[in-house]
């Protein structure tokens, strides 16, 4: 049972109208901790919303390096990932501590932190073990030591509760693109091309239940492993979409790579590095050097994978004779030349535009996203959106740390 003085804490900050909201995620591609400082009024449809300020901060070299060594089974063990969700705790608090101090406020300025953390395994396929289903998902970054190294109420592991409720415990942008871009007279999609690409798709007036959003497929997760192995772990992504500009799609490699069983698969669905990172990579660079394709041309058809990927999925997954009014893209992929030029062209005659024009920075949106869950949930608000993500029903996500 709560102490006293946290309970009262707790009821005054689920009174009040307005609260400064802390967002911190590390995504599939795991450059670092990106955070936002927002000012969040109201919630639900009725959420308005500010941003603060933004940064990420980048993993050290050598952090990052353990973090990867989590996404394998052949180098993560059961000691270091125990090990690691601490240590990455620490970080993610250093991480928000530093960005409020930044902002030019104190720590005791934030009602309240939603943390992400860092997923090393997902798992949304429906299995079996001893009788007891298998779905799964799992984020390290405790966010126990992040409420007591700040102080704040802490909410996380926004992922579990629509697992459990039989659903895939992704993709939850979609509730935040709901509750802040809907829009009455244009169809939207809200694509973030992050590690891995997802999309939202909103028609003209849509209620909860016609969103319809699921993970396409690689965003810069093959790219970004592309690019590391050429280099030597030197460059870790292509900036820019310069090594990309400088090759040639190859149309025999991408469409074997079109070929996989993801693209077909219908939605709701997600993915992740499962499927799509280091050992799929692997596989890409063997068979385009084996087709005597040079670096720049694997990553150029690597990047060419994710425009396709997402056309298709457009195409394919999306409902028929609904118009797309225009295109919003987030996430790093925003700030890639190729990929950007390559998607317009492959997407023409419809609009596709940075994410900055609807309010929020590019990079910010999936921090954001972290802090407005963790407002529904001090507020009592259902925030998976069942048609996206399979659940059986719309349930409260996260769970509270409150800080003593």
């Amino acid at each position: 049972m709560m102490p006293a003085d946290v309970l009262t804490r707790i009821g005054r900050l689920r009174r009040k109208r307005t609260r400064r909201v802390v967002g911190l995620i590390s995504g599939t591609s795991a450059d670092g901790v990106s955070a936002v400082v927002t000012e969040i009024t109201g919630s639900g449809v009725e959420t308005r919303l500010r941003v603060v300020a933004f940064r990420t901060y980048p993993y050290p070299a050598a952090l990052r390096e353990e973090v990867f060594r989590l996404f394998s089974a052949e180098t993560a063990t059961v000691d270091r990932a125990c090990e690691m969700n601490f240590v990455l705790g620490g970080f993610f608090a250093d991480c928000a501590i530093r960005l409020v101090e930044e902002a030019g406020l104190n720590i005791g300025d934030i009602d309240l932190i939603g943390s992400h953390g860092q997923t090393i395994h997902h798992s949304p396929q429906p299995g079996e073990v001893c009788g007891y289903g298998t779905r799964s998902t799992l984020q390290i970054g405790e966010p126990a030591v992040i409420a007591e190294r700040t102080g704040v109420p802490t909410v996380a592991d926004f992922r579990k509760a629509d697992i459990a409720a039989g659903g895939e415990g992704a993709p939850l942008t979609p509730y935040l693109d709901y509750i802040l871009h809907r829009h009455p007279e244009l169809s939207r999609v809200l694509q973030n091309i992050g590690g891995i690409a997802n999309l939202t798709y909103l028609p003209a007036g849509a209620s909860a239940q016609d969103v319809v959003a699921f993970d396409t497929g690689p965003g810069n997760t093959l790219i970004d492993a592309v690019v590391r192995h050429y280099t030597g772990g030197a460059q870790t992504y292509d900036r820019d979409g310069r090594i990309a500009a400088r090759g040639t799609v190859d149309a025999t490699l991408l469409q074997e790579l079109l070929s996989h069983p993801y693209f077909s698969r219908r939605p709701p669905k997600t993915t992740g590095r499962e499927e799509f990172g280091e050992a799929f990579a692997r596989k890409v660079i063997s068979r385009g050097e084996a087709l005597g394709l040079g670096f720049e041309d694997i990553v150029a058809t690597a990047a060419a994978l994710t425009v396709e990927s997402i056309a298709r999925a457009y195409e394919h997954h999306l409902p028929e004779g609904r118009a797309i009014d225009e295109v919003y893209v987030s996430g790093g992929g925003a700030r890639n030349r190729f990929l950007m030029e390559a998607l317009r062209s492959r997407l023409d005659p419809i609009p596709v535009l940075p994410y900055d024009r609807l309010g929020i920075p590019c990079e910010a949106k999936e921090a954001v996203l972290m802090a407005v869950l963790a407002n529904e949930h001090i507020s009592g608000n259902p925030s998976n959106l069942p048609a996206a993500t399979g659940a059986r029903r719309a349930v409260v996500l996260g769970a509270l740390f409150p800080a003593s």
